[in-house]
Order: C-alpha cells, then structure tokens, then sequence
C-alpha cells in the first residue's frame, strides 16, 4: 500500500509543481484579460468557506448544470460519473437510487438495506434508499463530499456525502418559473417564489411538476396490456416545499421546512435475452420502445412522502447552538415483471424465459426521525471547533408478494417484514492555524448502532424469523492544508471510517435472513487545490488509497435467485481524481473531471453463486457439495467504473441589446465497471457515454431564457443493470428526450 500511495503523490505533486509555475501560467493565458472564474464556497465542514480551503476532495454542481440534465425529464440518475469517483444506479425505477463513491456502495435492491453514501438534504439525512429519490427542485447547490466523512455528518459515510442545499428566504422578493415540453409526451414545470412577509419573516414556496406519456408497448398478448396505445415509461411526479425563515433577533434564527412527493411511474423495465451468451454488447432482440411482459401489472410504482424539519440557531458570541430535528414518512407500493419476458412463449420466441418471476411491494411504510445538537465556535481566530450530538431513529414496515407471473391477481407468496434501527454519536472537531499558510484539522466521533428485524410469511410456507445487530464504534480524521501562495493550496488525509452491521431478510425466496458485521475504512489521500492564468482556471486534483477491513457486499442472483449478505476479509481501492474549469476567451469555457478508481476484494475463500450455464463466467469455480461457485478473490467492487469522466463546453455571445445568445454541450463516461460480485463476459461492460446539447437567448436585465435542448443526443442504449438468475436479462438508461424549455425569473 505504501509503495501505491507513494507513486499516487507523486503524480500530484507533479500537478502541484506544474500549476504553480509562473512561466506556464502566463504563456497559457487567455486573450479575455479581465475575465475571471468565480470561486465555489461549499459548506462542506459545516460552515462557508472557499473550496480550495477545505482539507479533502469535493466538487460542486451549480443550478445551471443541474437544470441542465433535468430538461428532459431526469432525475438524481443523471447525476453519475458528473462528479469524479461518483456512481449513482437504480434497478427500481426513479424511487431509489443507490450512490457510489470511490467503488465504495451496495448494490442491494431492498429498501432496508444499508447504504455507505449518505445523502444529506438541508442538514437533513436521508439514511433509507426509499427517501434518496427525492426529486431535486429549486437547489442551491449540490456537494459531493468524498472519503470518509463521519466526524461531521450522520450515519454511514465510510464513502462520502452526496449534501444538497436548496434554495432559501432572503429579503428580496423574487423567484422564476420554468417550463420545459419534450417529445415522448414530457412537461416539467418548476417554480419558486420568496416573500419577505415582515422584516423578520420570509417564506419561500417551490414545486415540481415531471411528467411522462406512456412510450414503450407490450407486445406479449396479455389482459393488462393497452390495446388502444403504450403501456409503459410513464410517470407523474408531483412534489413542494415551503421554508419559513424567522429572525426575531440578530441572535437568534429558524428556519421550518415543509415537504411533500407524490410520485406514480413505471418502474425499470427488465427485457429477457438482450444479451447473447460470449458477448456484453445488447442484440437484435433489443427494442426501445418494446417489452414483453406476462407479469407485473405494467411494473407500476407509487410513492409519497412527507418530511417536517427545524433548524434554530442561537449566537451566543463566542459560539453558536445549532439544533437540527427532522421526521420523513413514507409510503409505496410497486409491481415487476423481473424476469423481463414469457415463461409459456413457444420455443425459440426471442422474449421466452426458464420461469416466471415476479415480485412486488404491496405496502411499504417508512418513518425516520432525527436530531442534531452541535455548538460550534465563532471569530477569526486561530482555533475554531465543532462538538455536537446525533441521534437517527428508523422504523420500516414492508408487505411484498410473489405473483405466480402470469398476470393474475393472486399472490402465491406474501412477507411482512419489520425493521427498527437506531443510531446515535458524539462528535467533535477543531482546527487550528499553526502559520498563517498552515492549518490542522481533527475530528472524532463515537457512534452505536442497532437494528431489530423481524420477518413472517403471512402467505406461503410458514416462517417467523427474528435478527438483532448492533456495534460501536470510534471513527477519526486528521488533515492538513498549506497554502504555497495566493494560486495553489496543498492538502493530506487520513480518516477512518464506519458502517454499522446490516441485516438482509429477502425471505421470499430463502428461510435463511443474513447479516454483516461492520465494515471500516482507514483511507488516505493527498491533493492540491489551484486558480490559475491570474484567476481564468481553475484545477483540483486528489490522489487516494482506501483499505477495507470486513467489506458488506450483497450476492444478488445466482440461479437460485439469492439476496444475501456477505462480508469480505478485505477490500482496497485506490485512484486518482482531477476536476477544473478554464476560460479559454472570446466567449468558450470549458469545465470537466476524470477518475481513475481501482477496486479489489481481497479474500481467497469467498465464493458465490453465478448465473450458471447461461452466462460465461471467467472467475475460477469450486464445487460446494452439489453446487458450483465462483472464487470472486481479485474481482472488483460491483458497479465500480475504472473510469469515469466528464466534460462540458460553453459558449457564449453577447449581442447589442444587453441580451446574448448560448450554447452548450455536455458528455460523461463511465468504463470498466462490472454489475456483479463474481465476473463474467455478459455482465462486464466496457464504455458507456452519454451526451446533451443546450442552445438558446436570455436577457438578464428581464430575467428572460428560452432555450432548446437534447439529452442522450445519440440516444446510446448502456446497460446499466442486469438479472441473472433466469436468463440473460437486462436494463438501460433514459432514451432520447428533445424539447424547449422556457424560463422567467423575477
């Protein structure tokens, strides 16, 4: 490892000398001599600072590049590989998106599963993968926090924090509203508006309206299908929040937030033999805009969710009290035809499966609720510090059935599953300016965890199962940041992280339920932070090396069709990570990112079922009793790209009136990234890549913008997931969407 480490801060140390030479700076510059690139300020430690000052890797999404990628209808999903080492899939539809940093995530479908990114929403944390989906409307900004980030934030972050901000009150009046129509029947409408009610109150209304025609028939002859037109890629996504700002005093301040989704779609569409055995590319049985499904009920999702939160800070003068609490609920309900085509079809049909699966959520209820205390000092002085106090209570009912897959309304199998989980810690962290281009930081963070499950068939063969986990744990940091001069800023790291012990009850399909001990990190990186050409570029970079001690996998699948926890004896990753903006002159700038991420699981025992004969699995295999299974020692992390990278090229031009007409076009890439724990030639894919354009006219002085858009120009079908306990069954990304859109603000 140290050999690794060493050779990766090499390579930044070769940026940092390069960036901080004069010569090159001024020989590069552009023609634009007065032009300058603003500087991010990120609230990443939990206060507002310039992103050069903060002692790790994170990246920033502005408004402009998220309103960007949701022209067309998209969602969190659209967010993967637009931050270096972030991966962000989903094999249920819009509602739950699963998050990777670094390689590090699981690629468990259940709703009870644990994440290791979390997702932090207005100092909120959305622990559960039901709540992760929430549509993202009228943001501020969004961070992606990588390496370990438990001093400060929440539960479960040996990865990072993906931390959202919206839009809050001020004491202007103001607000826009934007309308984009597209072609597959899209409209999304968004809107925010604030008014300042008294000089000590201000409210903030904002909404979302997406939504989708139906575009993608089934051609299989059943009675659920539409025979008067589409009958799946719907959805309607309804959602609001009001934030009430109150000051009554220079000291003290609070902010309520209302929330509510109401979301009803399509679920993801599996399609059955899209992929050939000896070949990771899709086939001629591949159809966008067709399916056929026996089962399912049209893979239909429903969702909704209400969250509540307080913030209230006093400022004590030497120091502030922030008190945080929150409370979410939530209720779905969903259906799948998983293995994606026709048990009873005649031989040879291109859409004909070994069996029928099909599952689906017939009530799901979810409430968290969560409280943060943390005082935290105040001044300019050279020691400044946070302590505080966080408590995470989840409690999670889900009712599934198994369906017998040939459209009938009887379940054969029904589970009812209930999950309590409760986390708590005391954290703290200081830093302290040993020069005034020197800066130490320190956390620590004590954290306990429980989760109490309890399973039953309420339809089927009879079980009742009961599983208890919890553990403690202390997780640390320590940075260092030196600032060479007014252009380059250097940072080193060294965090170890924690995620609690997770339990897997799928007991559909098993009567064993499952559990993992906790997984920590200890995690290094080195980096350096820059402005250069006199403030017209900006460039960060990051080398890293992580070692995992007992990694939570999930073995999904296997001819068996398992969903089981496993834990690994080790796991490493290590990578490199750049990202920066440039103005290169006469109205051209261009702004991008690139990863390089190796992951390993190293355990020499650890084996798990496979596909079996229908897909060619290049690990080695050992015969356990009457079974085979894969050796996955070496293999890396599911849904880990090697590669990721993302580049966007703006331009624009300023015409005599005060308005000006732009353009843009943005791609991102994802390579080398494996869908399972065990390897094989279908589900290894190579390149993926998607692209959108962006051109149009504002005026500022009216806050006027209509544009028109593109995303996934070249409409590339990627397989971004698969199934492989039944055939060679898969699922990709979002198709073409084209539209304009129209937008007002005020």
């Amino acid at each position: 490892m140290s050999r690794r480490l060493g050779a990766l801060a090499c390579t930044v140390s070769g940026l940092a000398i390069l960036v901080s030479t004069p010569a090159l700076a001024q020989s590069a510059a552009p023609a634009d001599a007065t032009f300058t690139v603003e500087d991010v300020v990120v609230t990443a430690q939990r206060r507002s600072e310039s992103i050069r000052d903060v002692p790790f890797a994170v990246t920033a999404v502005n408004q402009e590049t998220l309103a960007e990628v949701a022209a067309g209808g998209g969602d969190i999903l659209s967010m993967s590989a637009r931050v270096p080492s972030l991966q962000v899939e989903s094999s249920n539809g819009r509602y739950a998106p699963r998050f990777y940093i670094r390689g590090l995530g699981n690629v468990d479908f259940d709703f009870n599963a644990s994440q290791p990114v979390s997702v932090v929403l207005d100092d909120v944390v959305l622990e559960n993968v039901f709540l992760k989906g929430f549509p993202l409307f009228d943001v501020q900004q969004l961070e992606v926090l990588r390496g370990p980030q438990g001093t400060l934030f929440g539960r479960n972050t040996p990865a990072g924090v993906v931390k959202i901000d919206t839009a809050k009150p001020s004491q202007q009046f103001g607000g826009f509203a934007s309308l984009a129509y597209g072609n597959l029947g899209s409209v999304r409408g968004e809107g925010a508006v604030t008014m300042p009610l008294t000089e000590t109150v201000q409210v903030r209304v904002s909404g979302l309206w997406n939504h989708r025609d139906d575009w993608v028939d089934n051609a299989y002859d059943a009675s659920f299908a539409d025979p008067n037109g589409k009958d799946l890629g719907n959805f309607d996504d309804v959602a609001g929040r009001i934030h009430i700002a109150w000051t009554p005093t220079d000291r003290l301040s609070a902010l309520l937030t209302l929330q509510a989704r109401d979301y009803e779609g399509t679920g993801t569409m599996n399609r059955a033999n899209v992929l050939t055995k000896g070949s990771n590319e899709l086939n001629a049985n591949f159809d966008r805009e067709k399916v056929y499904y026996d089962g399912g009920r049209n893979n239909f999702q429903k969702q909704n969710t209400t969250s509540q939160s307080l913030q209230v800070a006093y400022d004590f003068g030497p120091a502030t009290l922030t008190g945080v609490v929150g409370s979410y609920q939530g209720k779905s309900s969903g259906n799948g035809d998983i293995d994606g085509g026709v048990a009873s079809a005649p031989a040879g049909a291109p859409f004909k499966t070994p069996f029928n699966s099909e599952t689906g959520t017939l009530n799901s209820d979810l409430l968290q609720n969560t409280y943060e205390l943390r005082l935290s000092s105040n001044g300019d002085g050279p020691l400044g510090w946070q302590v505080g106090a966080f408590y995470w209570d989840e409690r999670f009912n889900l009712i599934s059935a198994t369906f017998n897959g040939t459209g009938g309304m009887l379940p054969t199998i029904i589970t009812d599953i209930v999950q309590r989980s409760e986390s708590w810690s005391l954290f703290g962290q200081g830093h302290y300016e040993v020069t005034d281009a020197l800066k130490l930081t320190a956390g620590l963070r004590y954290t306990d965890d429980s989760r109490d499950f309890r399973g039953q068939r309420v339809l089927g063969p009879p079980l009742d199962v009961t599983k208890k986990v919890g553990d403690e744990q202390v997780s640390w940091d320590v940075s260092a940041l030196y600032e060479v001069n007014d252009q380059l800023n250097l940072f080193a790291r060294i965090a170890q992280g924690y995620r609690g012990p997770s339990i897997q009850g799928r007991i559909a399909t098993s009567n064993v339920v499952t559990t993992a001990d906790s997984e920590t990190v200890m995690s290094y990186e080195v980096g350096l932070k820059s402005r250069l050409w006199e403030g017209r570029a900006r460039l960060n970079a990051t080398a890293y090396i992580y070692e995992v001690s007992d990694p939570q996998f999930t073995a999904i699948g296997g001819e068996g069709n398992f969903n089981q926890l496993i834990n690994a004896d080790k796991g490493e990753g290590y990578g490199i990570e750049i990202d920066g903006d440039v103005y290169l002159g006469a109205g051209f700038s261009v702004l991008g990112g690139f990863a390089w991420n190796h992951t390993e699981i190293k355990d020499k025992d650890l084996l798990v079922a496979f596909c079996g004969a229908a897909c060619t699995v290049t690990d080695p295999i050992v015969n356990v009793g009457t079974t085979r299974r894969a050796n996955i020692d070496g293999n890396p992390f599911p849904q880990a790209p090697e590669y990721t990278a993302n580049i966007t090229l703006n331009y624009e031009h300023s015409l005599a009136n005060g308005s000006e007409l732009f353009a843009s076009t943005d791609w991102v890439m994802q390579k080398n990234f494996n869908l399972f724990l065990y390897e094989s030639v279908e589900f290894m894919q190579d390149t993926a890549f998607e692209g959108g354009v962006r051109a149009g006219w504002r005026d500022t002085s009216r806050g006027l913008e209509a544009a028109v858009y593109v995303r996934n120009v070249t409409d590339e079908a990627n397989v971004i997931g698969a199934i492989d306990f039944n055939n060679l069954t898969a699922f990709v990304n979002e198709p073409r969407t084209y539209g304009v859109q129209l937008t007002k603000r005020f």
